[in-house]
């Protein structure tokens, strides 16, 4: 199994935050996904989508971070942080 958006995110020195380090119990790494990306992500697990219910501005292609493994197919992806979590961050 290949790395994390979140795990390499982070690495690279990019604003996602991953409170709960991956282990999907908060949606601090809540991500906007390009639509042209979305549809080749994995399925979003049901447990995601009930976690996403509590991330500020979700969208259609919201995922969170912590759940996108990187794939050579993958190279490339393009996603937004969203404003609200910028403003998570200051606090």
């Amino acid at each position: 199994m290949g790395q994390s958006l979140l795990e390499v995110g982070q690495a690279l020195g990019l604003p996602l935050e991953g409170t709960c380090e991956g282990q999907m119990a908060c949606s601090t790494c809540h991500v906007i996904v390009d639509a042209e990306w979305f549809d080749k992500l994995a399925e979003a697990s049901e447990e995601e989508e009930d976690m996403l219910d509590f991330a500020a501005g979700v969208r259609r292609t919201s995922r969170l971070s912590c759940q996108i493994d990187l794939t050579q197919e993958l190279d490339g992806l393009s996603v937004t942080v969203p404003a609200e979590a910028h403003d998570m961050r200051r606090m």
